[in-house]
């Protein structure tokens, strides 16, 4: 039993993707149905970051956090993309409530967020907050195992700025 349980703690962690690996590309609905597809968004930087759920006080920080810098993010020539669980519902209130610009995507079943290696919070099930840095070319600059929520945006676009010299 115990060999059980470590392999289902570090499995996300052996799948997760490394610097250099070609990102899966996927189509997801954002929260007004329509579908994005990552392979559209090549040419530019991809922030996926993947949070446990909508409106609660880390993943409404970290939201806003990509908000307030989201203009800069553009300069640099990336797309933000926000993943939960929630349905489209929830994530065009949230959207709403906290004038986010960017989209957020529907992984109901959390398919989207195991493809990535990102793994899930044992007993409640929520997707970790986890992101991926992917490049113009479609691979992975970098693979956020360990987001603080309050310094995620600034770290991302210090690896946009490095990944593009």
């Amino acid at each position: 039993m115990k060999i059980k349980s470590l392999l289902l703690l570090l499995t996300p962690l052996l799948l997760a993707l490394s610097p250099g690996d070609l990102s899966p590309d996927f189509s997801a609905k954002n929260q007004d149905g329509k579908t994005i597809k990552l392979s559209n968004l090549k040419g530019h930087y991809v922030v996926i970051y993947f949070y446990p759920k909508d409106d609660t006080p880390g993943c409404t920080k970290e939201a806003c956090s990509f908000r307030d810098e989201y203009q800069k993010i553009k300069d640099l020539n990336a797309v933000v993309l926000g993943v939960s669980r929630q349905d489209e519902k929830s994530h065009q209130a949230f959207k709403a409530k906290h004038k986010i610009p960017f989209d957020l995507l529907v992984d109901k079943d959390g398919s989207l967020a195991k493809s990535f290696g990102v793994g899930t919070m044992p007993l409640i099930g929520f997707t970790k907050r986890q992101s991926i840095l992917i490049g113009p070319n479609g691979k992975v600059v970098r693979f956020y195992e360990s987001v603080d929520p309050s310094k995620h945006t600034h770290q991302v676009i210090e690896d946009i700025v490095k990944a593009s010299s």
